[in-house]
């Protein structure tokens, strides 16, 4: 069962509770800015969860993050409580890879006030902040940043991300609607393959209305919508204490993940 009002307390929304475009684009951006991408339960060993209670008992409760998952089957609770129709769809990752990859992303298709929009609030730092239009190609800025939908070849979908003016792949999507079990055959993938970026790599990310924070295994940049600057981190007290102090995740001293740099 969703806890609606305390979902809308972790994310400080206190608009109105009706499916429409403004209430949409509010919600999407409240929780983009508030709940971060985070792996870290996989480098801590735990297996990654996708019952509802589960979900917003971490995201929610015990002020965590999560990745694509756990952040899009929440947000999708939400919007149906809000009376929003939508479709769960899954995409292939193109972002920072030329191979093909699985079908591992969650995304979502919803409609408001007769338009469609992709809804995703589980892609990290080069994710949206907003919705954006699905079916004209419009593109669409979101602060700093800029993106469209276009079509492909066959019945492909692309969401689209521009940099310098040059667009890049983020990830390509079909309209087949998604079970719980594709999701679980996913999670599972991801959470435990060892070929999987999620198992090898420590991530955490929290995009901003003006920039966005990406700590990738031991290495923190700040992004401003072009070249992010980067520093690294020089022990495991510090990655603590930026995760505390930058994302607001909080685990008791001593704590160590399990990542590359560290393998």
């Amino acid at each position: 069962m969703l806890d609606l009002p305390a979902y809308l307390r972790r994310i400080k929304y206190d608009g109105e509770i009706a499916p429409t475009r403004e209430a949409l684009e509010a919600l999407h951006l409240a929780h983009a800015t508030h709940i971060p991408f985070e792996n870290l339960d996989i480098l801590l060993g735990r297996p990654i969860a996708l019952d509802l209670p589960s979900i917003q008992a971490k995201l929610v409760d015990q002020h965590r993050g999560g990745y694509c998952f756990e952040h899009n089957l929440l947000f999708a609770a939400v919007l149906r409580a809000f009376g929003f129709s939508l479709t769960k769809l899954a995409a292939r990752v193109r972002h920072r890879t030329t191979a093909v990859l699985p079908r591992t992303h969650m995304l979502l298709l919803v409609e408001a006030e007769g338009s469609r929009w992709v809804a995703d609030v589980g892609f990290g730092g080069e994710g949206l902040l907003l919705p954006v239009p699905f079916g004209s190609g419009e593109e669409v800025h979101h602060y700093a940043w800029t993106y469209r939908v276009i079509a492909e070849t066959g019945s492909s979908w692309v969401l689209q991300s521009s940099r310098n003016d040059v667009w890049t792949d983020l990830y390509a999507f079909s309209l087949e609607p998604q079970q719980p079990i594709d999701y679980e055959i996913a999670n599972h993938y991801m959470s435990t393959h060892p070929n999987s970026r999620f198992v090898q790599t420590l991530t955490v990310q929290l995009p901003g209305t003006d920039r966005r924070m990406i700590l990738r295994n031991r290495e923190l940049i700040e992004d401003r919508g072009e070249v992010g600057a980067g520093r690294t981190v020089v022990d495991d007290d510090e990655l603590l204490e930026i995760l505390r102090e930058t994302f607001g995740l909080h685990f008791p001293p001593g704590t160590r993940f399990r990542d590359r740099e560290s393998n």
